[in-house]
């Protein structure tokens, strides 16, 4: 199957567009919504295009092409408008291989044995080994922090793909 990664829209319409348009440019089969999806949060400044009603309006329109991680600003009336379930974590096999996706607040806490960690939370892209663990983190789509660019993954076969809004690729983890 072929996966959009994301994480951190915070309630950005031109994310959101932008994000549906590559879903279906590029026949991508699910979206994993690895949380904040519709709230800014109180630590950050207000998206420029900040219009949650209209995402909740996009995203549900593909609902059953949505697996969505409760972030740290999902709260439960989150759930009252979307058409998806926002679940606080998955385990399970995704592409061949052990997967955990969470949105990464809690991220210290796992100790699990999955072979692959999604996360988002930190609005910066990583990809690193730890404890014979690999964790990938796309960044935020919305909000990037450290220098960082908007960016997401496109997880294709035994490939996950780091772009920039641009289509610019700059990273990959292949297993």
């Amino acid at each position: 199957m072929k996966y959009l990664v994301v994480s951190d829209i915070h309630g950005a319409l031109d994310s959101t567009e932008f994000l549906l348009d590559v879903f279906v440019k590029e026949s991508i089969d699910k979206i994993l919504l690895l949380g904040d999806v519709l709230y800014h949060g109180p630590r950050n400044d207000l998206p420029n295009s900040y219009f949650p009603k209209k995402v909740i309006e996009r995203l549900n329109q593909y609902k059953d092409k949505i697996l969505c991680i409760k972030g740290n600003c999902d709260a439960e009336v989150d759930q009252m408008v979307l058409n998806f379930d926002i679940i606080d974590s998955y385990d399970g096999i995704l592409n061949d291989i052990s997967v955990h996706l969470e949105h990464g607040h809690h991220l210290d806490e796992y100790k699990g044995s999955n072979q692959l960690v999604l996360f988002g939370h930190t609005h910066i892209p990583a990809n690193y080994d730890k404890d014979n663990i690999h964790y990938i983190n796309p960044g935020s789509i919305t909000i990037p922090k450290e220098n960082s660019k908007r960016s997401f993954i496109i997880w294709e076969d035994h490939t996950l793909s780091f772009y920039d809004m641009d289509m610019n690729l700059y990273d990959s983890y292949k297993y």
